[in-house]
């Protein structure tokens, strides 16, 4: 079956579980379950005609602009939208990138599952949203932070604890930098950042300075050093996973790379304390 025919059977399929009374069309003398064609095309603003041949695989392949006025008509979910241009056009579509509502009780759970693991959520704008008590014994206790202040640019640029746990904080907050800017143009939120990188301009002349640097780093994983408090010379293996389903978080899980670091963790997870941040 071609990409084409597969694109036809996909759009039959969504449109045959439709409701036709939830859009204010008539339910009355239907052949067959769903919304009729012309009714598709009406929702999406194409010709009868045009949407009739892509059903039957004979359109050729429909622009973005059309695809996206089809998952719209046809009210798809992301996952739905996402399937539909990879049909039509071989290729995901635009990142739409939408503001993080938080994590849901499953995803902390995950979080407190990896314990005595630190571990965070962030979202492509590198707000935590969410992080477990290993997470606040070792790194920095979030919760401590006022909402609005709990951003790890925030954090690195304008707490001078960051600074006192880096063994080169100059090179670290390039990295972080770097890695920031990849994080949000790759989840389309360049106008989303705009309000923090311009306070982070107006209150560090060294964030101003690396951002209009223009570097970009990689952030998948890596070796995270501190200088704990009470611990002395920590070092950490992270790894950052995507959420899936959830195109706005990312995951980063922090493990110890000393034994007797877990076991510290472990010992006090009913004490949190907040002492230093992760780079990311």
């Amino acid at each position: 079956m071609t990409r084409e025919n597969r694109l036809g059977a996909y759009l039959r399929d969504r449109r045959g579980k439709l409701d036709p009374a939830a859009f204010g069309f008539s339910a009355t003398r239907r052949r067959t379950p769903g919304l009729r064609r012309e009714e598709v095309a009406q929702r999406a603003n194409i010709s009868t005609t045009w949407y009739t041949w892509l059903e039957q695989g004979r359109g050729g392949a429909p622009s973005a602009d059309v695809l996206d006025r089809l998952a719209h008509a046809l009210m798809l979910t992301d996952v739905e939208r996402e399937h539909l241009f990879l049909l039509g056009l071989g290729r995901p579509p635009e990142v739409r990138y939408r503001v993080s509502e938080g994590v849901t009780p499953r995803l902390q759970r995950v979080l407190d599952a990896l314990e005595p693991c630190p571990a965070i959520m962030r979202t492509a704008t590198w707000d935590v949203v969410a992080w477990n008590r290993a997470s606040s014994v070792m790194l920095i206790d979030y919760g401590s932070l006022p909402p609005e202040r709990r951003n790890i640019l925030m954090y690195i640029f304008l707490d001078p604890r960051a600074r006192a746990a880096q063994y080169d904080w100059e090179s670290v907050a390039r990295f972080v930098v770097g890695a920031f800017r990849v994080d949000a143009a790759r989840a389309g939120a360049d106008e989303a950042v705009k309000p923090l990188v311009e306070e982070l301009c107006r209150c560090s002349p060294e964030f101003e300075a690396m951002w209009h640097d223009n570097d970009v780093r990689t952030h998948g994983e890596g070796v995270k050093h501190i200088k704990h408090p009470e611990l002395g010379p920590l070092s950490f293996e992270y790894s950052a996973f995507a959420v899936d389903g959830r195109p706005d978080l990312s995951m980063v899980v922090y493990n110890p790379v000393r034994a007797e670091g877990r076991e510290w963790v472990a010992s006090r997870l009913d004490t949190p304390s907040s002492t230093v941040d992760t780079d990311g």
